[in-house]
């Protein structure tokens, strides 16, 4: 079974300010935050937390994607480095886990996330389906 993917961008931060040498990134705390909060609720082979060095947005605070490669991933920006927004991030990762497709009920989404829901994109395994079918219509 493959595991289920949260990937945090490391170097995200939301502001200009530069910081202290020795002061980490919104985006290391985040990940740091939710590491910990998650060795509690999740086994190893289940999930699996990879920092990035970016996501490519960076004007848009904490970034994450979750990912599985025969799931729709999801992208999730504006996200504030505490624990409020990491317990957050680790019930939908629970929510994403739990369905075969990735899919969730808009309804039961953390509130905190509701603004942070950016993209969503489709899964790679429906996206070769789409172009068999395709190329049998052809």
């Amino acid at each position: 079974m493959t595991k289920h993917t949260l990937f945090v961008c490391k170097s995200c931060r939301r502001s200009e300010e530069e910081l202290a040498e020795d002061q980490a990134c919104d985006g290391k705390i985040l990940l740091d935050t939710l590491t910990n909060l998650a060795a509690q609720q999740f086994a190893p082979e289940d999930l699996e937390i990879k920092s990035v060095g970016c996501l490519w947005a960076c004007s848009r605070g904490c970034v994450t994607a979750f990912a599985h490669p025969e799931k729709q991933t999801y992208l999730l920006i504006d996200l504030p480095p505490d624990e409020e927004y990491a317990s957050a991030l680790l019930q939908f990762t629970q929510m994403y886990i739990s369905n075969r497709k990735g899919a969730f009920i808009w309804d039961k989404l953390p509130e905190q996330l509701e603004s942070a829901m950016f993209a969503c994109i489709p899964a790679l395994s429906a996206t070769e389906q789409n172009a068999d079918e395709e190329d049998d219509l052809s």
